[in-house]
C-alpha cells in the first residue's frame, strides 16, 4: 500500500485488515472492528476523509458547531474526541491566552473519557494559560452524568470544584437547595435566586459574591437570540 502524506481513517482500517489477515493478531483485529463503523458502518463519511478545516490561530475565535450531529451520543463522544486532541495540540503549542468554553455540557458530560480529558485541561489551565467555561442550564443536570458513587458522577462534581467563580442564573425553586448544597451559597444568595430578573446572575466567587446584570448591544442580541424559533416571524 503506498503511503500518503496525511494517512486518512480509511488507510487505517486497510492497513489494519491487511495485517490482521496475514498474522491473526488478536489486538488489531479488535481495533479493526472499532474503526471500521467509523468508515462503513453508521457514523461513515463524518471522520473517515481527510480535513477540510484547518485551525487558524490568529483568529479571534473557533467555533466546533455539533448541532447538526442532533442526539447521536456516539457521533458526539467521536467528534469531541478529535476535537480534544486537536485542541490540546493546539493549547501546548501555543503561547496566547484563551477561553475554552463548553455549551450544553450537559451532554459531553455523559462520556466518562471525555470528562477524563475536560479534567486535564482543568487541571493544567494554568499551564496552557487557558480559561474554562462549563454551560449548563442547573446542576440537577449533572444527575443524568452518572449514579450517585460512580466514576463519571466524581468526575463531573470534581469538575464543579475547581471552578473558582460560580455565575448562576435564576433557578426554580425545586432546584434552590441542590444548587444551594453543590456551589456553597449562603441561604441569602439561595433565595436571590428566584428573584433574578432576565440577564442578570449571581456571580459567585472566593470570599465574595455579587448580583452582575449584563447588558448586549443590539449586534450581540442578534447572535445570542436563541429564542427565534419561538416567535411568529417569518
Amino acid at each position: 500500500m503506498e503511503p500518503r502524506p496525511e494517512p486518512t481513517l480509511s488507510d487505517v482500517v486497510d492497513a489494519l485488515a491487511i495485517r490482521a489477515t496475514a498474522d491473526g493478531d488478536g489486538d488489531g483485529r479488535d481495533l479493526l472492528y472499532a474503526l471500521r463503523r467509523l468508515v462503513r458502518g453508521d457514523l461513515a463519511g463524518m471522520f473517515d476523509g481527510t480535513s477540510t478545516q484547518r485551525l487558524d490561530r490568529a483568529a479571534p475565535m473557533t467555533v466546533l458547531d455539533l448541532s447538526r450531529l442532533g442526539s447521536d451520543d456516539d457521533a458526539l463522544a467521536v467528534a469531541m474526541a478529535c476535537a480534544s486532541a486537536w485542541l490540546e495540540h493546539a493549547l501546548v503549542s501555543g503561547t496566547a491566552k484563551r477561553w475554552v468554553i463548553y455549551d450544553e455540557a450537559w451532554r459531553l458530560m455523559r462520556s466518562v473519557p471525555l470528562v477524563r480529558r475536560m479534567q486535564a485541561q482543568w487541571k493544567l489551565s494554568r499551564a496552557y494559560g487557558i480559561a474554562n467555561l462549563l454551560v449548563l442550564h442547573r446542576l440537577s443536570d449533572l444527575d443524568a452524568v452518572g449514579r450517585a458513587g460512580s466514576e463519571a458522577r466524581a468526575l463531573a462534581e470534581g469538575l464543579l470544584a475547581d471552578c473558582s467563580t460560580r455565575i448562576v442564573y435564576r433557578q426554580e425553586n425545586d432546584q434552590l437547595e441542590g444548587t444551594r448544597r453543590a456551589l456553597g451559597l449562603s441561604t441569602a444568595e439561595r433565595d436571590i435566586l428566584t428573584t433574578l430578573p432576565r440577564g442578570t446572575g449571581l456571580w459567585k466567587m472566593p470570599r465574595r459574591s455579587h448580583v452582575v446584570h449584563h447588558h448586549l448591544t443590539a449586534s450581540e442580541l442578534t447572535l445570542f437570540d436563541t429564542d427565534a424559533a419561538m416567535r411568529d416571524e417569518p
